[in-house]
């Protein structure tokens, strides 16, 4: 399997587990020391897992109220056989997320280690 391949299948298990309200699901992809940020909120929002997982598991999620996904990985680069950065997009209500997710390989297996977006409002 390619290291794209790989990269790709866990965003998409991403995807799918925001879409799904799942943290048991994302926690697969998330690197337990990994952290979630943004600054559209004040003081800046900043979470550990231990803090961001139960927030997922606590909100109704988009696929329980028939919403449309609007998944999309806008890009993905690599800074070598370890690290990668990608940029994606999800929609969560009338929300939609630009999403900068750093991730890392290690004991072969690609982690989310950092996702900080940024939030706009959609006209439903």
């Amino acid at each position: 399997m390619t290291k794209f391949v790989a990269l790709t299948g866990v965003i998409e298990t991403y995807f799918d587990g925001l879409y799904h309200a799942d943290a048991g699901k994302l926690a697969t992809v998330f690197h337990p020391k990994a952290i979630y940020a943004t600054a559209d909120e004040m003081p800046l929002l900043y979470r550990t897992m231990d803090e961001y997982l139960p927030v997922v598991a606590a909100r109704k999620s988009p696929a329980s109220r028939n919403e449309p996904r609007r998944d999309l990985i806008e890009s993905i680069e690599f800074a070598g056989e370890n690290t990668a950065f990608a940029r994606v997009r999800c929609s969560i209500g009338t929300k939609d997320f630009i999403d900068f997710l750093t991730l890392v390989r290690t004991d072969g297996a690609w982690w989310i280690m950092a996702k900080v977006f940024q939030i706009t409002e959609r006209e439903a």
